[in-house]
Order: structure tokens, then sequence, then C-alpha cells
């Protein structure tokens, strides 16, 4: 550029009046200089006065130059591409000569705008950047040094992935020896940001990192004890990362590591020790844990402890001088999120109630969510729960003497870490702890009215996490004083215990299950006052507690007087809840399960109910309909509201059974399902083919007629990759072929080779294996002829994944197929033979003409090959599965 560009006095004081009026707090001001700086981006040079403003006009105050150059951050952002030539280059130019100016706030607005040009694709069109940046490194000017290392950790945490690869010419070969010099550097500040660049390669393994890796790790070593706390977290975090990608190169060297890991997990800077604290969370995942730590044990347990108190100023955060603050409304901002999990349909087990998804994600649940999320105190408790279950019971050598000093200790805020240690462990060293268990329950029930809120709620945690051992207990000894505590917790004059009780009494009603029955009507007493009583953010968490007490004990709800203290609050809360209000989510949910266990006890609130849910699902479609057709005018909807409705027409037609039929024909649910089927949200596929399949059970002369339209749509989602979609969608077909019965016949080709498919995929989940096992054998049931002949494909990972279910109708059904199959197909099944004698031996009581189908296969067979060649093949069983079936079908 020959002439260098000037600005126009009177526009440049313009825009200086703008930046002036944007720091104003007042918002209305702020949306006028919103719609400004858009008007302003109409000219092409506009962008020219920003970066102006930022790098030449030193009259004016570090703070709005700053601002102005982090508006044309943001302007590189949205329009980057719309740049003409010549701006877009005096703005890189003037990055460049401004990178080490003398303000440190001023220099890192230029490395945030000079990565924000780099990140959009311009790395490649800007060839002479990085060059740049590491020869300005150099520079004997300390600003321009630490200017430009700014530049490039931000470079390096935006574009790891691109630097990482052919498109440049590989700078990273250069540029991490270059960086490895600067370890040694003697300001703190650029050893800091030496270090945070290479630690941008190491979890992708970058080869020109890996390449240097031994003097990496030795220049760490170096720092260790840095006194600039930055640097030291910068050390931990990057042997924390090693950890997991080059664990061989830290072997050799892991007992002084340890050592330094400890002392590191008490540093005076909490964010130090966190990132040290880290290492122990990161270590428990690794096989070689238990060898590398056993001999350190007693030294690491103290440290992880002594991290678990609440520091001074997490306390004050908490408010934990504030014992009362019922009548306090909440913030609306703490309220979090909260995501409704779609129904899935799964099968009984032998031995448990339901077979859970994955539900592990309540782990380390147990308190102060609002506060910074992750702190010391949360990651050394992580780290005891995961030591804990690696170490199990060796653990509690350590632990106890501890433990006997914190949980009778006259400070509240030790004891109260000692009682989030005995939660921390209760997991990993459940057996040991066993015996201690007599004495310790007692005890923490008794803190449960301790007169330290935050005291209270840890021991609300605590105690649930060992509700498993309580409920195995005779009730009287520890279930029922645990039960009575609990429930007065849950009317606790302090916000944060009623969550924490809440929450307890939600994990004890799942282990409890019906042997709270004896208790219902004291129970019900207690969540509806806490109707009254609970502010926002806890009710949300009341719904939960009251869905999980029906699903505990079912049917044992249905009793008048229990209707009549339940229904009306939450009918009231339904009518006062608005059609677009969030908190229908919980409250649905919670209806859900309320209607599946009252059964006919929910037909006077079914209508209403029902109608509303017909009605979100209804205004859902509509709204995606508008926006789909004209996105700039209609925002697209939330579609949980569909999703949370769905489920609990699902829940009533579960619940109410074939009485749902008249207003089933009253409405236009199936055409909306229809459209449901084809969103294309997953979520909304899987909960429209759970009501499908409820349906279908209920009144199936309603969706009978639509069977030609739903089942190719049923064979489009046969795909395992979404499982809970595949799952839903094979139990609906399974649900829909019992009703057909030989009608069925017309679509078996839609989703037979699919469900084969799925059934012999590895590492497909249990619960999908299950259902599409139950599926094919009750296609089998219906058409024979159809479905035999694939039978030897089949039949194996059939029997296996039927095998450990309980006794039910859908195991019936699919078992009456195979056996109808194997006497159209005998040869399919001869290879396998000793799956389907062992999937037979696991019936406890199957119906009389099922046990005489299955007594007929099992001497057809016998017969077939002869008494010595039975002998043989009957001598490769397990005892116990030669001795049922002698027992129980004299083979």
């Amino acid at each position: 550029m020959e002439c260098e560009w000037k600005p126009d006095e009177q526009g440049l004081q313009q825009i200086l009046q703008l930046l002036k009026e944007s720091q104003s707090p007042d918002t209305s001001t702020q949306r006028s200089v919103q719609q400004r700086l858009e008007q302003l981006n109409q000219y092409p040079d506009f962008n020219n006065y920003l970066i102006f403003v930022l790098t030449k006009l030193k009259s004016e105050d570090e703070p709005t130059r700053s601002l102005s150059g982090l508006i044309l951050k943001n302007n590189v952002k949205a329009h980057y591409q719309n740049f003409p030539n010549g701006v877009s280059d005096f703005i890189k130019s003037e990055c460049l000569q401004n990178i080490g100016d003398s303000s440190p706030l001023i220099r890192a607005t230029v490395g945030i705008l000079i990565t924000t040009i780099a990140s959009k694709g311009e790395l490649q069109n800007w060839p002479e950047l990085l060059p740049k940046l590491c020869l300005l490194l150099d520079s004997e000017d300390y600003n321009t040094c630490e200017g430009a290392f700014g530049a490039l950790q931000k470079i390096c945490e935006d574009s790891a992935e691109i630097l990482d690869s052919d498109m440049l010419d590989r700078p990273l070969n250069i540029m991490i020896p270059k960086f490895l010099q600067f370890f040694k550097h003697n300001s703190p500040k650029i050893r800091s940001h030496a270090i945070a660049c290479v630690n941008q390669f190491i979890i992708s393994r970058t080869q020109a990192l890996m390449l240097h890796i031994d003097p990496f790790i030795e220049n760490l070593f170096a720092l260790a004890t840095d006194e600039e706390p930055e640097v030291r977290k910068n050390v931990c975090r990057a042997l924390v990362m090693l950890l997991e990608v080059r664990l061989d190169r830290l072997l050799p060297h892991m007992h002084n590591i340890v050592e330094y890991m400890l002392q590191r997990t008490q540093d005076p800077d909490e964010n130090v020790a966190l990132e040290a604290c880290e290492f122990w969370l990161t270590l428990a995942e690794q096989p070689v844990c238990k060898e590398v730590l056993c001999g350190h044990l007693s030294q690491l347990i103290p440290v992880l402890v002594n991290g678990m108190k609440y520091s001074e100023i997490d306390i004050i955060l908490l408010k934990g001088d504030i014992e009362e603050d019922e009548a306090v409304p909440d913030n609306e901002q703490d309220i979090r999120p909260r995501f409704h999990r779609s129904r899935t349909v799964a099968q009984q087990h032998e031995g448990d109630g339901i077979e859970e998804d994955d539900d592990e994600d309540d782990e380390m649940d147990d308190d102060d969510d609002t506060i910074s999320d992750w702190n010391l105190r949360k990651c050394s408790a992580a780290a005891l729960d995961v030591l804990a279950n690696v170490f199990r019971d060796d653990l509690l050598v350590h632990i106890l003497p501890l433990l006997k000093e914190l949980l009778f200790h006259l400070d509240w805020v030790v004891k109260e870490s000692g009682i989030l240690v005995l939660g921390a462990i209760a997991e990993g060293c459940m057996q040991g702890m066993i015996q201690y268990l007599p004495e310790l329950i007692p005890h923490l029930i008794q803190c449960l009215s301790d007169k330290k809120a935050l005291v209270r709620s840890i021991t609300c945690w605590t105690l649930s996490r060992y509700a498993h051992w309580v409920v195995s207990q005779p009730p009287d000894t520890y279930l029922k004083p645990l039960m009575t505590e609990l429930l007065k917790r849950i009317l606790d004059s302090n916000k944060r215990v009623q969550e924490a009780a809440c929450s307890a009494f939600a994990t004890l009603e799942e282990e409890a299950c019906t042997e709270l029955v004896p208790y219902l009507g004291f129970i019900l007493d207690t969540l509806v006052f806490a109707f009254s009583k609970y502010q926002h953010k806890n009710l949300l968490i009341l719904y939960d507690a009251i869905g999980t007490l029906a699903d505990s004990v079912g049917h044992h709800l249905n009793k008048p007087e229990y209707i009549q203290m339940l229904m009306p609050p939450l009918i009231q809360k339904w009518n006062q809840l608005k059609d677009e209000d969030k908190d229908l989510f919980p409250l649905l949910e919670c209806l859900s399960s309320v209607a599946t266990a009252l059964q006919s006890g929910f037909l006077p609130y079914c209508e209403p109910v029902y109608q509303r849910c017909v009605n979100l699902v209804q205004k859902t479609l509509a709204q995606a309909m508008l926006h789909q057709s004209q996105p700039d005018q209609y925002e697209a909807p939330d579609k949980d509201f569909m999703i949370v409705a769905l489920d609990l027409l699902s829940g009533l037609a579960e619940g109410l059974g074939g009485t749902i039929e008249q207003l089933v024909a009253r409405s236009n649910i199936l055409t909306l399902m229809y459209q449901c089927m084809q969103d294309k949200m997953p979520e909304v596929r899987q909960s429209s083919f759970a009501l499908l399949g409820d349906l279908t059970k209920a009144c199936f002369q309603h969706v009978k007629p639509c069977i030609a339209d739903f089942m190719p749509i049923l064979g489009t989602n046969l795909n395992p990759e979404l499982i809970s979609v595949c799952n839903n969608a094979t139990w609906a077909i399974g649900e829909i072929s019992i009703q057909m019965g030989p009608e069925m016949q017309p679509y078996i080709a839609m989703v037979l080779h699919q469900l084969v498919e799925i059934i012999n995929r590895p590492n497909t989940p249990k619960t999908l294996l299950e259902n599409t096992a139950i599926t094919i054998g009750r296609l089998g049931y219906v058409c024979p002829q159809e479905v035999a002949p694939m039978l030897q494909q089949f039949i194996r990972p059939w029997c296996t994944s039927l095998r450990n279910i309980r006794d039910n109708e859908e195991k019936d059904s699919a078992f009456r197929g195979i056996c109808t199959m194997i006497s159209v197909n005998p040869g399919g099944v001869v290879q396998d033979f000793i799956f389907f004698c062992d999937a037979v031996a696991s019936w406890v009581n199957p119906k009389d003409d099922l046990r005489e189908m299955f007594y007929k296969i099992l001497h057809g067979f016998k017969n077939q090959v002869g008494e010595e060649n039975w002998r043989r093949f009957s001598d490769q069983f397990p005892l116990p599965l030669k001795e049922r079936l002698a027992t129980f079908y004299g083979v």
C-alpha cells in the first residue's frame, strides 16, 4: 500500500463517541449502540477506524482502545470474508507492528485479533504470520517477546489441528523446538506461555512433539519448583496429559513424579493444587495405578482427605452461615436446565427390578453444584472415589484412623469433610465398611439434625450412598429411623438441605421399592406438605422424588386416600403452568410415573391431561413447520415439549390400558405420531415409537388402519447407531406382530434382515439385543414360514441374549416363536442345540403348553441322534444345566 490510510476526523469522533456509549450500563443505550454498529458495518473502511483506534490512537484510554479491538474481532468473526483486500491487509500489518505494545491489555487484544483472523482459515493466506511471530520471540524487548508469545499461545489453542497438518508445511517442526528453548527464560510470564503452547499438542500425540518428548519432560522437571504459580500449574497440567498419552516415558520417573504431585496437591495456590489433584483422577484410570501408588497411599490419602474440607471462601459463597432461607425466592439463573430422558423400553432381569441404562451419572453429585463447579474439594472427593474403586478395602487401613478423628470432630467444617469422605468411599470399600455400618449409620442419622445446614446436607448424600445396605437389613433397625429423619429434612428450613434430602430420598425409594408400602401415608404427607413450602428450584426435585416413589411402589399407590392426597397439588401445578413453561418437563415426567402406577385410579384426571399432551405435540409440530418454511420469521420450537408429552401419553396408555380407547378415538394422535416418527430429531422418534408400542397394546383397533404407513418407517429406523431409537422401533414391531398375527406377512421383508444383522453385531448393548431377540421370536411366532429359513443365522445370539431375562409375557411369545420355527426348520438349530438347551433351562415356570413344546423338541432331538450320541453331547453340559434338564424334561 503506497499511500497510508488516514481516518476522517469527523468519522473518528463519531466512532469514539460510540465506544464511550457502549461502556454505559444502561441496556437501552447498549441496544442502540448495537444497531449503529451493525449499520456502520455497511462501510468497507469502518474496520480501518477500529484498528486505528486500537493501535494508533495512544491519546485514548486503554479500555476504549481495547474495546475497539474487540468489536473488530467480532466483525472478523462474522464478516471477514467480505472485507476488501486493502482493509484486511491494513489490519494484518497493524497487528504485527503492534504486538509489542507497552500495555499488556493492548498486547492481549492484538493477540486475540490475530488468532481470530488466523482461525478464519487465514493461516494459509497469511504465510508470514508464524515466521514473523517466531522471530519476534527473540526480540530483546520484553513487551515484544511477551506479546508474540501471547498471540502464539492463542493460535496454538485455536488452530492446533491445522498447525499439525500438511496444509502449512508442518510449522511445528520449527515451532516446538523453539518453544522448548524458552522454558528457561528469566521471565515467569514467558516460561508460562512456552509450556502452555507445547501443552496444546500433547493429547493429540503430535509427531513434532513426540520427537522431542524427552527434552520436553526434562525441561518440565527443571521447572517443577518454579516460584511462579502459573508455571507450576502448567507443569502439572502437562504431566497429567502425559500420563494419558506417554505413560511409557513417565514410568522411569514415576516415584519422583508421585512425590512431586503430592507436594503440588498441597500447593498454597489453589489453582495449582487443583491441576495437581487431577493427576490422581487420571492415574486411577491407568492399569499401572495399583503398583505405582501402593507405596504412597499412606501419604496420599491424608492429602486428599484434607482437600475435601470447605475453604473459607467456599463457605462464604455457599452462604454457609445462613441457616434458614426457605422463604427466600430462588435466583432464576441458579436453576440448571434439566434434560428430559426419553423413554426406553427395557426387559426385567433375574434378581433385579428393571435393567438400568448405565445410570452411573450420579457418582459425585454430592452438593455445592452452584459454586465454581469444579474445585479442589470436588476433585479430591472424586479422586478418593475412583481410588476406592481401584484399591477396594486395602484403602481402609489408611482411611479408618482418619475417619475416627474426623467424624466426631468438634469443628463442623472438619466433621463435614469426614462425612463426605465416608460417602466418597462407599462404592469402592463397601465390603470392608459393612462391619462398621451398624455403628456409623445411627451416628449419621443423628448428624441429620446437626445445627449446621452444610453438615445436614452432606449427611443426606452420604446416607444415600449406603442406602443399598440399609435396605438389606431388617426394616425397623435402620430403614425406618433413616426414613423418618430424611422426611424431616425434606421439610428443613434450609433450601440446600431440602434439595439434598429430596435427592437422597429418591435414591432410597429406588433401593427400597415395596419396602416403603407400610409407610406410604406418612411419606405422602411429607411430600405433599413440601409442595406448599418449596421455592422454584427444589419443586423440580420434588417432582422427581414423587415420580420415583410411584415407580418404586407401583400399584400400591392406587388407594383412594393416597390419590386424594397426591393428585390435587399435582393438578393444581399442572393448571398453573403455561404451555411454554419448561417446568412442565419434570411435572409431566412425574405424572407419567404416577399414571402408570395408579392405573385405573388415574381415570378422573385422564382426559384433561391427555388433551393437553396432544395439544403440546400439535403446537410443537406446527411451530416446527412454520420455522422450516420461514426461518427468519419464526423461531425453532423447543422439541422437548413434544418429547415429554409423547412420553406422558405412553404412561397413560400403559397405566390405563384399554380405557384410553375413547380418548384416542376422539383425537388426531395417530396423524401426529406419523409426523413425529419422521422427525429429524432422534429423541422425538424414540418417544413416538414407545408410544406406538403402548397404543398397540392398549387399543390396536385404532392403530391397525395406519400399519401400512407405519411399518416402512419402523424398518428405516432399525439403525443400531442410534441405540434408543432402534430399541424402541424394534420393540414396537414385536408388539404390532402379536396383534397382527398372520397378517404381518407382507411386512416381514421390511424388517427381518436388519434385525438379524443387529443381533449378530458385536458390542450391541444388552437391552437392544434382548428386544431384538424378542421381536425376531414374535415375528417367527406369527409368520414361521417367512422367518424360519433364517434360523441358523440368529439362533445362537438369540439364545444367549434371552437366557438372563425373567419369565414374562414377552419372553413367552418369543420362545413360542422359536419352537414353532424349529418345527418348521429343525436343521437350522442342530449346530447350536446346546445354546437352545441352555435357554430352555433359564425358564423357572413356563406355562404348561410351552413346557410341552420344549419337551417335544428336546426328546425329538435325543431320539434323532440316539442314546449314545446324546450322552456324549450332554456330557459337555455344565452340571447345573444337566441337572435342570433332567429334573424338568427328563433328558
